[in-house]
């Protein structure tokens, strides 16, 4: 889950794999799979950032961290 703004200023959570489009009309509209759209105050930048960094949270991305890769040569 990615925490995300409204443009009223209220907070809330999206399932980042949800996620299907993220676009910015010139507000980031992010578009989930079921179709359901949301304008946010985040940048389309800040959005790929949030999603980014939590697929590396739940190892979605199949990368280990690099620490633990230079340990295991």
């Amino acid at each position: 889950m990615i925490n995300v703004t409204r443009l009223n200023g209220k907070s809330f959570m999206i399932n980042a794999i949800y996620i299907e489009t993220i676009e910015s009309f010139p507000d980031t509209t992010i578009t989930l799979s079921n179709g359901n759209k949301y304008v946010v105050k985040e940048s389309e930048d800040q959005v790929v950032q949030l999603v980014t960094k939590f697929y590396q949270t739940v190892n979605l991305f199949g990368l280990q961290q690099l620490e633990g890769a230079e340990h295991e040569k």
